[in-house]
């Protein structure tokens, strides 16, 4: 991060496209982009840093209205914002390299340096990228620590100057300064160069989700920006302790990767109400249905069918993570759960959450969990969600980010027109050109 001002915390919100923002004043059986729109400009007026895009690849994984491409979508965005960061999850399992650079690259280009992506390696949708089964973690981590590579060294293939205006006022390309990357690697065989111009970022923003010990070992080593789901202090210590130790074996400067975790926030105009909130969620919670929640947590292939609600889960039950083919970061954090002593009913109830963060309080005293987090160098990137909706509007921009923007702990403003600068971060070292013969 750059040393020229002092570190502060970034905010994201959900950019739309499915039905967790939807509003209901728009119908439902066409796009959600009137929507996002909305979303977006009430975010971009907030000084909200980024848009986040989620995406799943199976039918009915994310709603009635499913899961819209991220790319596109956010493109779309571009159009109608001018500075709030644009960021698209993309997996690596089921996409080639080139095909990503020339995709963000693009997404750059037309948003005028605001493109990040989200790098995830996908636990479902491989029924409709056959034949075959998913593969195996390491299996997907090996090849998407091979795309990074591929696609960072296919954006660094043009050189500084390598497009200059000429007298004339057009454009001149500098051949010599355009170099091919002949990559040549277990998944791919990629000879370059990228053939669209330099990126307005030279790089977009990339973040990694995922925190198995394989996705750790990848943010660690590539990511700026770690996405992972951290519901406790304790956790998130613990887990920022561990990826950036590993970061810096790697030669990467200080307080990189930057961690971003997701808020679920119940607010309240005043405490008790927070509590009377949170309290008729959990009497609206349908407890044999999360049986089968608490089982996905689980890694599947879990029957808790026969397991009374306050009893504990027996050892017998938890899965060996190693054993576990998708999303063993949450596997992890729910048999953490379970060897704690939670009951299934307190593991329905944790479910709800899919084992991110969650709080309720006043805005200030959210603020002040926030906060804590924050001081303790655990929290970098934040969500505030709910923007579609008045009452929610009003307590996540007038409610916590106005405490924390009195707190200065987030910035008033966008500091800059790109979101690498907004962000704070400095570019990477560039990919050195093959040598020539």
């Amino acid at each position: 991060m750059s040393a020229e001002r002092p570190r502060t915390l970034k905010t994201v919100t959900g950019a739309g496209g499915t039905s967790e923002t939807y509003d209901l004043a728009i119908d439902p059986t066409r796009s959600t982009l009137d929507t996002a729109v909305r979303v977006a400009k009430l975010a971009e007026a907030a000084r909200i840093d980024a848009l986040f895009t989620a995406d799943l690849l199976s039918f009915g994984a994310q709603g009635p209205i499913g899961s819209q491409e991220p790319l596109v979508f956010v493109s779309a965005l571009s159009q109608v914002t001018s500075r709030i960061g644009l960021i698209a999850t993309v997996s690596t399992t089921f996409h080639h390299p080139y095909n990503l650079a020339r995709l963000f690259g693009t997404l750059d280009h037309v948003s005028n340096g605001r493109a990040a992506w989200n790098l995830v390696t996908s636990s479902i949708g491989e029924e409709n990228f056959g034949p075959g089964d998913l593969p195996g973690p390491e299996e997907r981590y090996a090849r998407a620590a091979e795309t990074l590579e591929v696609v960072n060294a296919l954006w660094d293939s043009w050189e500084p100057g390598a497009l200059t205006v000429g007298a004339d006022g057009k454009a001149v390309l500098h051949h010599d300064r355009v170099h091919p990357i002949d990559h040549s690697g277990p998944f791919f065989t990629v000879a370059g160069p990228l053939n669209i111009p330099p990126l307005p970022q030279r790089r977009p923003v990339q973040m990694q989700a995922g925190q198995s010990e394989a996705g750790q070992a990848l943010g660690a080593r590539y990511a700026e920006i770690v996405f992972t789901s951290l519901p406790t202090l304790d956790i998130a210590v613990d887990f920022t302790r561990k990826i950036r130790s590993r970061a810096e074996r790697f030669g990467r400067a200080a307080g990189l990767p930057l961690i971003f975790s997701s808020l679920h926030a119940t607010y309240g105009s005043t405490e008790e109400e927070a509590r009377r909130l949170v309290r008729e969620k959990r009497e609206s919670i349908d407890f044999e249905r999360g049986r089968t929640q608490v089982a996905d947590m689980l890694g599947g292939g879990v029957d808790l069918s026969e397991v009374p609600l306050d009893s504990k889960l027996p050892e017998s039950l938890l899965p060996d993570i190693t054993s576990v083919n998708r999303r063993r970061g949450r596997v992890d954090i729910f048999t953490g759960y379970a060897r704690q002593g939670y009951t299934l009913r307190e593991l329905i109830v944790a479910a709800q959450d899919t084992g991110h963060w969650a709080a309720a309080g006043t805005p200030e005293q959210l603020a002040d969990a926030v906060e804590e987090r924050f001081r303790a160098g655990i929290l970098d990137v934040i969500t505030l969600s709910g923007l579609a909706d008045p009452q929610q509007h009003d307590f996540a921009v007038n409610g916590l980010l106005h405490e924390l923007r009195k707190r200065k702990i987030v910035a008033p403003d966008y500091t800059g027109t790109t979101l690498r600068e907004n962000l704070g971060l400095e570019l990477p070292a560039r990919v050195p050109a093959p040598a020539r013969v």
